[in-house]
């Protein structure tokens, strides 16, 4: 596992545009599995500048995102697919054909679930998967549970992670409580991770993943398994992260 410790939001949004975007650069017909939430929007943002200053071409690249609210359609304001429209999409080169997230309005989940798997597997494999990390230690919508859930599946939210996105919503109440995400082998077998945290917030929650046992009571903790894992961070979401 790679940590890359930088001095604030800016500086984690630059680096981590950075890994993603010679992840392109190297391999132009790459399949990036993406997220969504406030910590990528900054590199969200430079990667569009890179776009527009023709440094880089998303015409051949595929993505599949992490997760949906159940119940969202594609174009309510809160969707996952339309942030991605919103704060990617619309602003590059990419053909939308070929990207993908999870169907939200798909109402039988065990067929969405299954779809989505046999969906990622046509892309032949996620080559750099964008992670979050929720306050909780969750990756995608994986919350801390008993067990390690494998492929994509419907999860209830926990109310911790309502009360972090209900400042998307006009109240609580309109808060999903279930979302479709991919589930930990799905993270697992992208071929190389990045995990980007920013803020006091996360503190607590990147030392449980990186310092701690590896349990899915702290779902991001299996990362410490994965034979390529870069961390960007900065210095107030690795303050109690041991340092050796």
């Amino acid at each position: 596992m790679n940590i890359i410790r930088v001095k604030d939001y800016e500086e984690m949004s630059r680096r981590a545009a950075a890994i993603i975007s010679a992840q392109i650069l190297l391999k132009p017909d790459c399949v990036l599995g993406l997220a969504t939430g406030s910590s990528p929007e900054g590199l969200y943002q430079n990667l569009i500048r890179q776009y527009e200053n023709k440094e880089l071409d998303f015409s051949r690249v595929t993505s599949v995102n992490l997760d949906e609210y159940k119940g969202l359609a594609p174009d309510h304001e809160q969707s996952y697919r339309r942030f991605m429209n919103d704060h990617l999409f619309d602003h590059v080169n990419i053909d939308k054909a070929r990207t993908f997230v999870p169907d939200g309005l798909n109402e039988d989940s065990e067929k969405a679930c299954l779809e989505y798997d046999q969906l990622i597997a046509r892309t032949g494999g996620v080559d750099l998967q964008l992670l979050g990390i929720g306050n909780n230690g969750h990756i995608g919508f994986n919350e801390p549970a008993d067990a390690f859930a494998c492929g994509t599946h419907c999860v209830e939210l926990t109310q911790s992670t309502i009360d972090a996105n209900k400042r998307f919503f006009a109240s609580e109440d309109l808060v999903p409580r279930y979302a479709y995400t991919m589930g930990i082998r799905n993270i697992m077998e992208a071929k190389k991770i990045l995990l980007i945290a920013s803020g006091k917030a996360k503190a607590e929650a990147l030392k449980a993943a990186l310092d701690g046992l590896v349990t899915p009571k702290v779902p991001a903790s299996v990362l410490q398994l994965h034979r390529d894992v870069v961390v960007v961070a900065d210095e107030d979401a690795l303050g109690l992260v041991d340092r050796s």
